[in-house]
């Protein structure tokens, strides 16, 4: 029996019944199992990029496909009990006129619900304001500590450029919403983070939608077997100014390696201490610009989607993301009348008329993430560019895509409990073996693209030159040492690396270890790219080419070593391996490249038990 879709019937059922609604709604709870997706055989396919890392180093057994679970009850699709005042009724308030014809328009009729934050109120201009934003997660922590079990607080995680608050709400059923509270309850922690760039309010305004659901709506059963953590606007200076980069003109979501912004900063600490297992970025994506005049059509798709895709990614991480996430989360949003694709681009270069997927290097939230060995997961809806205009719909498409992957998680708690330290340990078990994949790259193909003709609003398939992410192409690769030496100037590298979580030894004595300088073989400046184009960085970066030279290599005394027996391994081969372009010697982190060596052997160094 095809699983109902109940969305629309619960928010008019909580509209207009308030009394009789959850007693009506309650035979809904049960559906859940309906996002389920079995788990086929995790076998070798086409969406594993091509360089990942080997997993079958490891004794540790791997993960079990469906460990026996009674099901979660949750709620699959949102059902916006608080958050929404009842049916739609015609035009959105506030909305600007289109870029496109009313035929176009029409393809994105408005949901049959109405999402009520304060950024949503009717005749409204302006998105929520940053005091808006806090008083808001305040109200829903009070509101969900009244539930019994239920612990609820607003955590302070960071000052933006221009020292705006940047804040996290915690939920959990745990005895409190320290990282520690969470980690000890046992349960998966989903964090959900939103307006990375400031000029993508859809995901800031749903993931209020989705704080309140889960703090007194229909969402909450969740708590039950997950964690939440919500950081609705990482970026407040953009959002104030309606602008993607920060205030300092940094892209922070190409930050999330370097850690050069306090906004990265925060999320990189945040991610640090509170270990989730999954992470969810929502975005919005340029709707007409570029593609209106590259190839005279208008994008098509309610939502773009993409996983962690980039070197060293372990196989069942990548598996997990696609089975788990994708799949559930592609039907949700069929069921509502939402289309997906796949997450692409183009250059700004109109000259340049190839896509491409998210690109592959390890410098964005969502391939960081996966090399902190999270479920990490892009969603970005149709609105860069278009103002206030289909924003009740943009709001539903993150509502409903958000939802399915809190479900999720739910129903593979058991699963996901296990997958994190299988991965954990599999990835710490490839120091000094094999190799490591230095730097890789899409896979050209070709793709018939569905967008929009801008005057009838009539589906156009167009054949484009694509960049595939989901078979990453081997660009440079070494042996993969044991660890790296830091001189004692790398303080700045150091103090980066913890925050992410990397484990970072101090030199307690004088020795040596057998390692491989680099040398340099050639040196140009030069700027950092992705698919889009030039990426906003504060100074040029190196781009050097070396061989490795092995050699005795002196270790003095407060020197550093970063052992890769450790999780966060190829998140450090990603920082210290110095030619490529996001590297920590290219964008002037490291000083030089005899500030570190790739140590081949294990050393025999004492090490300082503080850092």
């Amino acid at each position: 029996m095809p699983c109902p879709v109940p969305g629309t019937l619960a928010g008019y059922l909580r509209h207009r019944f308030p009394l009789q609604a959850a007693a009506m709604l309650a035979p809904l709870l049960l559906l859940s199992a309906c996002t389920s997706v079995p788990l086929p055989p995790w076998t070798p396919s086409a969406v594993r990029p091509a360089t990942t890392a080997p997993t079958g180093s490891s004794t540790t057994p791997a993960p079990t496909a469906r460990p026996p679970a009674p099901p979660a009850e949750v709620q699959t699709f949102p059902v916006a009990p608080p958050s929404v005042i009842g049916p739609a009724i015609g035009p959105q308030s506030g909305e600007q006129p289109a870029p496109y014809g009313a035929a176009v328009a029409a393809r994105f009729p408005t949901p049959s619900v109405v999402y009520n934050t304060p950024g949503l109120q009717a005749g409204r201009a302006t998105f929520t304001s940053a005091a808006e934003v806090q008083a808001w997660l305040r109200d829903q922590a009070a509101s969900a500590s009244r539930t019994a079990g239920v612990k609820a607080a607003v955590q302070a995680i960071g000052r933006s450029q221009r020292g705006e608050a940047i804040e996290a709400l915690v939920l959990a059923r745990a005895a409190g919403t320290d990282p520690a509270a969470l980690l000890a309850n046992g349960k998966p922690t989903v964090l959900l983070l939103g307006q990375q760039h400031g000029n993508e309010p859809a995901g800031s305004e749903a993931l209020l939608v989705i704080a309140r659901e889960l703090a007194q709506g229909l969402l909450q059963p969740v708590l039950e077997r997950i964690n939440v953590v919500i950081v609705p606007r990482a970026n407040p200076d953009g959002a104030a100014n309606d602008q993607r980069v920060t205030a300092g003109g940094l892209d922070m979501n190409r930050d999330h390696l370097l850690l050069n912004t306090p906004e990265a900063q925060a999320l990189a600490r945040l991610t640090r201490d509170y270990r989730p297992t999954v992470v969810v970025d929502a975005h919005e994506y340029t709707v007409v610009g570029r593609y209106l005049e590259k190839f005279g059509m208008v994008q098509k798709f309610d939502a773009l989607f993409q996983y962690a895709t980039t070197a060293n990614l372990p196989e069942f991480l990548t598996k997990a993301a696609e089975e788990w996430y994708r799949r559930p989360l592609l039907a949700a949003l069929k069921s509502q009348g939402l289309s997906t694709e796949w997450y692409y681009t183009t250059s700004t270069d109109l000259q340049d008329k190839k896509i491409s997927m998210g690109g592959a290097q390890p410098d964005t939230g969502r391939n960081v993430n996966g090399l902190k060995n999270m479920v990490s997961l892009l969603i970005e809806t149709r609105g860069v560019g278009i103002g206030r205009l289909h924003i009740q719909r943009r709001v539903h498409t993150h509502v409903i895509a958000i939802s399915s992957v809190l479900a999720s998680t739910a129903q593979r708690a058991g699963e996901l409990g296990q997958l994190r330290p299988y991965i954990d340990k599999e990835v710490s078990a490839l120091a000094c073996k094999d190799e490591a994949v230095v730097e890789a790259a899409a896979t050209a193909a070709q793709y018939e693209l569905m967008m929009l003709d801008p005057s009838s609003g009539a589906d156009r398939a167009i054949l484009v030159d694509w960049d595939s992410a989901l078979q990453l192409r081997k660009v440079k690769a070494r042996a993969r040492p044991c660890g790296y030496w830091l001189s004692a100037a790398s303080g700045t590298a150091v103090e980066h690396l913890r925050m992410h979580g990397v484990k970072v030894l101090r030199v307690a004595e004088q020795g040596s270890m057998l390692a491989d300088s680099y040398r340099e073989t050639a040196r140009a400046s030069g700027e950092r790219q992705d698919v889009r184009g030039t990426i906003s960085a504060e100074a040029p970066i190196i781009i050097v080419q070396v061989s490795l030279a092995r050699g005795v290599v002196d270790a003095p005394r407060g020197s550093y070593y970063v052992p890769l027996n450790q999780p966060l391994a190829n998140l450090a081969v990603a920082a210290l391996e110095p030619d490529t372009q996001s590297s920590y010697f290219a964008n002037r982190i490291l000083d030089g490249l005899q500030s570190t060596a790739r140590v081949m052997g294990e050393p025999t160094l004492k090490f300082d038990e503080s850092p």
